[in-house]
């Protein structure tokens, strides 16, 4: 970053386009994150973070062309061929001989950009699966941050040649449809993938997967935001399920969690043994490290994701806890964690709640605020009921924020809304059976190498980031040399096919720009004066020395100029570049172009003048053809006369 550029404003840049956007891009690297948005300040003309801050305030269209500028998708078919291969004849294999025919196989592609990387793992998979038990038990959940790359990647649609490149003719014929030039992946296989957006540094993982493929998206992040998101991936992955990371990535920290299948290739298995592992949290400041007991565990982890906003105060009204729900609800953030009510901006804010929550701590009665308007940070404003009340037996108070604007809506969408919350208690009973499994148990290695191993890889990654975004800027600067190649093609037809007009032409053309500056000069003129088109171009015309009197000439081309005449004539006697005399006949006509006039276009025509009345004529022809009668050229026929000579 730019010595011009406070660091501080580019941090409350970050902590705004999380608060308004949800987008939490302060686990990124500051390097290529900073390059990336400075790019997009440039194409918008603003060099100063804080302005930048209100142009996405005062143009909300601006956070998707800046989100398309930071998240490069650098992508492709089978990329890295040696790795995917090492994949297909080993994992693949040992992930499919693992699983009982009624058991469904689940894939999880995180990061997957414009699909790329799904669809080649459906490939591989239905090839080794069959093509009826991959449709029968086959799931690949593809996720991305970017919504318009998923959007792209749903289509299944890519180049037949890049299609062919990656899988062979065979393959390609399988399992793509041809549309024009394109293949779109076959509809009855496409409805095992499904493709959402997921945010690996704040969404839970995918869990019971059999394989978790995030090749070169860790590279972006800061060391300590990738070992939250390998946790997660540890955590995601069923035991003895497998890793496959990109060539810029490695397990430097994390290798005691997973076992190395092919180092080369980037190639984990997860061990079947407790890791100690447990999924990253953000409750602030003051929350216990050292290992805890199962129950403990348990009631954080329910506490952490449960659906309803709550915040806990301790009994002197200090905010000891807050929810997932509640910081995103009320944009709550981890300075907020220790602070009294009172200092808290929630505080007054959907409600005043200083004088209810201090009525609680007193006299231990839970004390509701009903149909309490709330617009925060989403895009439509809700009703909540806030709860304040009393922790039994711990002396503080427990803030609940319930969200009940669902029902106002119509009966149908109450059983909706049922469903969902069905299917999402499946899946934390899922979930919490999972972690019953999970103890903490952190080993250290040697400081000092793990030092220099962290600095080497970060340095390898910045230095990959660098390469797709160089590669990025190299495929638009490809675009536009085709799109000047093309035009130079057409200046150049254009150029030829006037060239053939004026060559064409019987008679002499000369054309002459705005200030008598000659612009054109045809074949004829050659013949005629004697002068090369590339003596003359860009010549003053009434600096030129040739046989006709042009300051005759000065007149008629300056009222054309000036706009009183639109063409005219003039007859005056000339010699040619043979030095014989010629009558000319010069016709000046106005060049117009975009409707004003560009210049002056002049066409002489010369004959041959001679004092008894066709005895001269065969010598003029003769001169004309190249050639007298004799065989002798016209200029030896004029120097032999005594003539003027050329």
């Amino acid at each position: 970053m730019n010595d011009s550029h406070d660091y501080g404003d580019f941090g409350a840049l970050l902590d705004y386009l999380y608060e308004r956007r949800n987008f939490d891009l302060r686990g990124y690297k500051r390097g290529s994150l900073s390059r990336r948005i400075l790019k997009r300040m440039q194409a918008v003309g603003i060099e100063d973070f804080q302005r930048y801050t209100e142009v996405l305030e005062a143009n909300p269209g601006e956070f998707a062309e800046l989100f398309n500028t930071i998240l490069i998708n650098v992508t492709s078919l089978a990329r890295d061929r040696e790795a995917w291969d090492v994949l297909a004849e080993s994992i693949i294999p040992a992930i499919v001989d693992g699983k009982p025919p009624e058991e469904p196989a689940r894939i999880w592609s995180a990061g997957c950009a414009s699909g790329e990387e799904a669809y080649t793992l459906a490939v591989l998979f239905a090839e080794a699966l069959g093509e009826d038990r991959f449709r029968r038990s086959m799931k690949i959940y593809a996720t991305d941050v970017d919504s318009d790359a998923l959007m792209a990647a749903r289509h299944g649609r890519y180049r037949m040649a890049d299609l062919v490149e990656a899988f062979g003719e065979e393959r390609t014929s399988r399992f793509f449809e041809v549309d024009g030039t394109d293949g779109v992946f076959r509809a009855d296989l496409r409805r095992a993938l499904i493709f959402g957006r997921h945010d690996l540094v704040q969404d839970p993982p995918i869990s019971r997967v059999d394989l978790v493929t995030c090749r070169n998206t860790l590279m972006y992040f800061t060391p300590e935001v990738q070992a939250r998101i390998l946790a997660s991936f540890h955590f995601a992955l069923n035991p003895g399920a497998y890793l496959f990371l990109g060539k810029a990535e490695a397990l430097v920290t994390r290798r005691q969690i997973f076992d190395v299948v092919d180092l080369r290739q980037h190639i984990f298995r997860k061990d079947g043994s407790p890791t100690g592992i447990s999924l990253p949290t953000s409750l602030g400041p003051g929350r216990p490290k050292g290992p805890r007991k199962t129950t403990g565990q348990l009631a954080e982890a329910v506490f952490e994701h449960n659906l309803v906003a709550q915040v806990v105060l301790d009994a002197t009204g200090m905010i000891a806890l807050a929810n997932q729900s509640a910081r995103r609800l009320l944009s709550i953030g981890s300075a907020e964690l220790g602070r009294h009510l009172r200092d808290a901006e929630f505080s007054v804010r959907p409600a005043d709640l200083r004088s209810p929550a201090e009525r609680v701590l007193r006299e231990r009665r839970p004390v509701t605020l009903y149909d309490v308007p709330w617009h925060g940070t989403a895009e439509e404003p809700v009703t909540l009921d806030i709860t304040v009340s009393p922790l039994e037996g711990q002396g503080g108070a427990l803030i609940t924020f319930l969200d009940v604007s669902r029902y106002q809506h119509l009966q149908e969408e109450l059983e909706h809304s049922r469903r969902e919350l069905e299917t999402a208690y499946e899946e934390l009973q899922s979930t919490v059976e999972e972690l019953e499994t999970t103890n903490e148990e952190l080993q250290s290695t040697n400081e000092e190498v793990e030092t220099t191993n962290e600095e080497l890889h970060s340095t390898n990654e910045e230095l990959e980031t660098m390469n797709e975004e160089l590669q990025s800027t190299n495929e638009e600067l490809e675009t536009i040399n085709n799109e000047l190649r093309e035009r130079s093609a057409e200046v150049i037809e254009l150029n030829q096919f006037q060239e053939a007009i004026l060559g064409s032409l019987q008679s002499a053309v000369v054309v002459l720009g705005a200030e008598m500056e000659v612009r054109a000069w045809n074949r004829q003129a050659e013949e005629l004066w004697g002068l090369r088109s590339d003596e003359v171009l860009g010549q003053h015309f009434m600096n030129l020395d040739i046989g006709f009197p042009v300051e005759r000439l000065r007149g008629p081309i300056r009222s054309i100029l000036a706009g009183r005449e639109e063409r005219g004539q003039i007859a005056e006697q000339a010699v040619n570049r043979r030095g014989r005399p010629v009558d000319c006949t010069v016709h000046v006509s106005c060049l117009v172009g975009s409707g004003e006039t560009r210049g002056v276009i002049l066409m002489m025509d010369a004959t041959p003048r001679d004092g008894t009345d066709g005895v001269a004529s065969a010598p003029v022809a003769a001169e004309q053809d190249g050639r007298s009668q004799d065989g002798r050229s016209a200029a030896d026929v004029t120097s032999a006369g005594g003539g003027a000579a050329d």
